[in-house]
């Protein structure tokens, strides 16, 4: 346990969402081109995300601020997957829902 606790939560948590992320993407091509192989990876690489979230909660212990925080480095990456990857696109709306995501982790960490 020494060597996990010995990284940041932070780390932890980016590490944790960019498994999401890529967790995200590989559902998008499932999506696109279904197969056995893609769920998979899905499988398999959500499941690393997941257990890479554990020694960030067991660092800090504060799921409403952690979760919130994770949520939003995941959003992050998730909608810029979305927007650079798969050339997809945002309304106002979305971008201002995106910015109340940035006010809320602000708030519960005040």
């Amino acid at each position: 346990m020494d060597i996990v606790r010995s990284i940041p939560a932070y780390v932890w948590m980016i590490v944790s969402a960019v498994f999401f992320a890529w967790g995200e993407y590989l559902s998008k091509k499932f999506g696109l081109a279904p197969g056995f192989g893609l769920a998979i990876a899905v499988l398999v690489v959500d499941s690393i995300g997941t257990a890479l979230w554990l020694p960030a909660i067991f660092e800090r212990n504060s799921l409403a601020i952690m979760g919130t925080a994770w949520l939003l480095i995941g959003m992050l990456a998730t909608v810029s997957i979305g927007l650079f990857v798969f050339e997809e696109s945002l309304t106002h709306t979305q971008f201002a829902g995106i910015a109340f995501a940035f006010l809320a982790l602000i708030l519960m960490n005040s």
